[in-house]
């Protein structure tokens, strides 16, 4: 299958063809900005679909909006027509199609201009009225919010917000080229005004917000909910404007005569993750916990884990190795350790359900001794 994007080099157009490109049955043709209409349309007569996400948004002269948005549209629609094929066609227009602007007034233009291509050619148009749209790859300070929030506080840069309660409708890339594609793929059925789900109402200050405790989270180490939703998307797009020299950040690390502490992560509701280390013959722990649990894993060494039931006396231990992903809990009203019985440095992963809170700590000291 041969597919044609225009504005291969926008934000919309990067996304889309960085995810056709893992298409092994797709062949993509591009339009840029630079290319010619006569260019264009050698490559309309070439393809099966076409992807129009070219356009003007930010222009020096307001009649750029006419050229840019409807002619150009004009433009492609001659192409279909003399290609002699009902090439189906996706467009990219705004929510904006819906006010009294120049730039709204030029999309309502193109729009016009795909619905006469449909009702007297014939071929099956598809035209997305976006809301903002975010996600990698949208400019800074051009016509993006998020973006350009997202590039400053990545920064340590100063952020201007009119009205924190203002309202805006977002929708995340990764979403808006899901359906692209699936409308490429033949999945939907009515291309009237399809619409990107899921939308996300939210105000501009709640999403500067969010977007500063992605950063304050490498100092306090607490990790936001980003695993679902637009805190997920936000996150990931957050990401996307570090600097290179920003990808790492250092944790703190606690040494002392028995080995290192460091702690990697904290969450609100589902605890900390930290690793530590060893040396031969050293013991770790000798505590219990009344509610607290925990998970380790040996990556590195051999260990022996005992255990000592606080009120009936019962003992156990068991052992494991780097070698095996094996995972040992620790059990509330057990007092437990941890030895390094081999002879290198040992590392152990760490998970506890909890943040340590040094005011209730839930950990008493008990040492476990030994098997009787």
């Amino acid at each position: 299958m041969k597919v044609l994007v225009t504005g291969v080099n926008g934000f919309i157009g990067m996304n889309l063809i960085a995810h056709l490109n893992e298409r092994k049955d797709v062949d993509i043709l591009r339009f840029a900005r630079t290319d010619s209409l006569h260019e264009l349309r050698d490559r309309v007569a070439q393809v099966d679909f076409i992807f129009h996400l070219a356009g003007v948004n930010r222009p020096e002269k307001q009649e750029e909006f006419q050229v840019g948005n409807t002619d150009l549209t004009r433009a492609l629609c001659n192409a279909v027509v003399a290609s002699g094929r009902k090439i189906p066609l996706l467009y990219t227009s705004s929510t904006q199609a819906e006010h009294n602007n120049a730039y709204g007034l030029s999309k309502l233009g193109a729009e016009r201009e795909l619905a006469d291509l449909a009702s007297k050619h014939g071929s099956r148009v598809h035209l997305f009225r976006l809301p903002n749209v975010f996600g990698k790859w949208a400019r800074p300070n051009y016509n993006s919010a998020v973006a350009t929030f997202c590039h400053n506080i990545a920064r340590q840069l100063p952020i201007q917000i009119n009205d924190p309660a203002a309202e805006v409708t977002l929708v995340y890339i990764d979403d808006v080229i899901k359906q692209f594609i699936s409308v490429m793929d033949g999945g939907l059925v009515d291309p009237s005004f399809p619409v990107i789900t899921p939308q996300y109402r939210v105000t501009v200050g709640w999403i500067a917000e969010q977007l500063s405790a992605f950063r304050k989270s490498r100092e306090n180490m607490t990790t936001e909910a980003v695993g679902l939703g637009l805190v997920r998307a936000l996150y990931s797009t957050y990401l996307s404007y570090l600097p290179p020299e920003d990808f790492t950040y250092e944790v703190p690390k606690y040494q002392d005569n028995r080995g290192t502490f460091v702690e990697m992560l904290k969450t609100r509701d589902s605890g900390q993750f930290s690793f530590f280390t060893a040396h031969p013959g050293i013991t770790r722990g000798g505590h219990y916990h009344h509610t607290k649990t925990e998970k380790f894993l040996v990556i590195r060494g051999h260990a022996r884990f005992c255990f000592r039931h606080i009120v009936t006396g019962e003992f156990y231990e068991l052992f494991t190795t780097g070698d095996e992903p094996l995972i040992v809990e620790t059990v509330p009203g057990w007092t437990h350790d941890i030895t390094n019985i081999g002879g290198e440095e040992m590392i152990v992963m760490l998970w506890a359900n909890e943040i340590f809170d040094r005011e209730n700590p839930d950990t008493y000291a008990l040492p476990v001794g030994t098997k009787v």
